[in-house]
C-alpha cells in the first residue's frame, strides 16, 4: 500500500548509504552461512581484555545492587550527572582543560549527536536564509550525509591527493579552495572527523589549528567528530594533540571502545550549545540512555579508561594495521592499486585508479560473491557526482581476523582485474 508521507517521511525513509550499511551488517551478523566475508560496516572488534573489562564492571553492578538507576530511573537530558561529573574531571586533569558540568552533553549515540547539532546550526534559518554545514575534506563520514533536515544542507571541498612511496596516498585540506567556499556558501557549521571514516587519515595538528582559526573568524562552530580517536578508543596511530576550547564541539562516543550497542555519544561544548542539545534531548527523547554511562563510570573516575585505551585497544588496531598493510602488498603489490596511509581508526580506503566498473557496480558483484565491502561514492558528501575518482575508491573494516581479510581481499583483486 502506497502511503503519503509528509516531506519529512520522504527524506527519511528513502535509502541511503548509511541505510544500506547498516542493512549489510545486520544481516551478515545475523547469517548462518559461514562463507559469508563482511569487510563493510564499523563494528569494532571484540577485543577480550576490554570485552572482559566490560562484563565485570556490569557483574559489579548487579553485585553491589546498583543497577536500579541504570535500568529503572531516568536521567536528566544532558544524562547521568554522575558520569558527567567524573568524565569533566578525568578531561580537566589530563587536558588541562577548565570544563565544567556545563560543558558536558550525553547523547543516544554520536548519530543523535550530529542530528542535533547539524539542525541547530544550519538547515532553514529564522530569517528564511539558509546555511549549510561544511566539510574541509571528502570523502567523509557516511552517516553524515542524511542528517539535515533541509535539502542539500551539506557542502564539501575536493581534497589535495598527496601520493605516496609504496602505493600508498594520503588526502589533504585543499585550504583555498577552503575559504573560496566560505565566500561563495552561508556555512553555519564546519565538521570534520579525526580520525577521519572512512580513510583513517588524521589532520595534522597545524591543519586542526588552522581549521579552528578559520572558523573563529568567521565565527562558525567547529565540530571534531572524534569517535576513533582521543581520549578513548585512541586508535590514532601518527602524533596528534587533543586540543578544545570554546568554539570547538567535540564529539565522543563509547562505541569504538567496545560497547556499540549501549548507543551512547557525548558532546563537550560551550555551556549555550549544552543548554540548546539538553533542550532537543528533551523533546525527542526525554532523556538519553542510562546503560552506557551506568557501565563505564567507574573507569572514567579510576581513570582505567585511559589506560584500556592507550595499552589495550590502541595497540590492538595498530597491529590489526601492520598486518592489514602487509596483505594489501600481497594481494594488491605491483598492480596500480592504491592504498590511503592508515593513521588511525580501524578502515582500509583502496583506490583503484584503473578500475572498469564504477565502485557501486563492485559492490553488488561482491555482494554477490559473499564479501561485502562499502562503495567509495556515499562518502563524499555534498560534492557533484562528476570527479571519477568518486567511484574508484572502496572502505574495508580490517577490524576482522587475518585469514577473513586477506580471503576478501583475494576475491577482490579478482573482481577488479587489474
Amino acid at each position: 500500500m502506497n502511503q503519503d508521507y509528509s516531506k519529512f517521511g520522504e527524506k527519511f525513509t528513502r535509502y541511503s548509504g548509511i541505510t544500506q550499511l547498516m542493512d549489510d551488517l545486520g544481516k551478515a551478523n545475523h547469517s548462518d552461512d559461514e562463507n559469508i566475508i563482511m569487510l563493510g560496516g564499523g563494528n569494532p572488534a571484540l577485543i577480550p581484555e576490554a570485552h572482559d573489562i566490560f562484563v565485570s564492571e556490569l557483574k559489579a553492578l548487579i553485585d553491589n545492587n546498583e543497577v536500579d538507576q541504570m535500568l529503572s530511573r531516568y536521567d536528566g537530558p544532558k544524562g547521568s550527572e554522575v558520569f558527567v561529573r567524573v568524565l569533566v574531571e578525568m578531561l580537566n586533569t589530563n587536558y588541562d582543560w577548565h570544563l565544567d558540568e556545563g560543558n558536558v552533553a550525553i547523547t543516544n549515540g554520536s548519530q543523535s549527536s550530529f542530528f542535533s547539532l547539524f539542525n541547530l546550526f544550519a538547515g532553514e534559518m529564522p530569517d528564511g536564509s539558509k546555511r549549510k554545514v561544511l566539510l574541509p575534506i571528502a570523502p567523509e563520514y557516511i552517516g553524515y550525509a542524511d542528517q539535515g533536515l533541509s535539502a542539500d544542507m551539506f557542502v564539501s571541498v575536493k581534497p589535495k591527493i598527496h601520493e605516496l612511496d609504496d602505493q600508498q596516498f594520503k588526502y589533504q585540506i585543499d585550504f583555498d579552495k577552503l575559504e573560496q567556499t566560505l565566500k561563495q556558501e552561508d556555512i553555519g557549521i564546519i565538521c570534520i572527523s579525526r580520525p577521519t571514516n572512512p580513510t583513517g587519515n588524521v589532520i595534522t595538528d597545524d591543519e586542526l589549528a588552522q581549521l579552528d582559526n578559520i572558523a573563529q573568524a568567521n565565527n562558525i562552530p567547529l565540530i571534531v567528530d572524534n569517535a576513533y580517536g582521543q581520549p578513548f578508543p585512541g586508535a590514532i596511530y601518527t602524533d596528534a594533540t587533543l586540543s578544545w576550547n570554546d568554539n570547538t564541539i567535540l564529539c565522543l562516543s563509547l562505541s569504538k571502545l567496545g560497547l556499540p550497542g549501549v548507543r551512547t555519544g557525548i558532546v563537550i561544548a560551550n555551556h549555550a550549545t549544552i543548554e540548546a542539545m539538553s533542550r532537543v534531548s528533551g523533546i525527542l527523547t526525554l532523556a538519553p540512555s542510562s546503560v552506557g554511562p551506568a557501565l563505564v563510570t567507574r573507569l572514567v573516575k579510576s581513570q582505567e579508561i585511559m589506560r584500556l585505551a592507550n595499552d589495550v585497544i590502541k595497540p590492538f588496531y595498530q597491529n590489526k594495521a601492520t598486518i592489514a598493510q602487509q596483505i594489501f602488498y600481497d594481494v594488491f603489490g605491483g598492480t596500480s592499486a592504491k592504498l590511503h596511509k592508515l593513521e588511525g581508526a580501524f578502515f582500509m580506503w583502496i583506490w583503484f585508479p584503473d578500475l572498469k566498473m564504477t565502485s557501486e557496480e563492485l559492490y553488488q558483484q561482491l555482494k554477490a560473491k559473499g564479501v561485502y565491502i562499502i562503495p567509495g561514492h556515499n562518502f563524499f558528501i555534498g560534492m557533484d557526482n562528476t570527479w571519477p575518482h568518486q567511484h574508484q575508491c572502496i572502505r574495508i573494516n580490517y577490524a576482522k581476523d587475518e585469514t577473513t581479510l586477506r580471503k576478501g581481499l583475494e576475491v577482490i583483486y579478482n573482481e577488479v582485474s587489474l
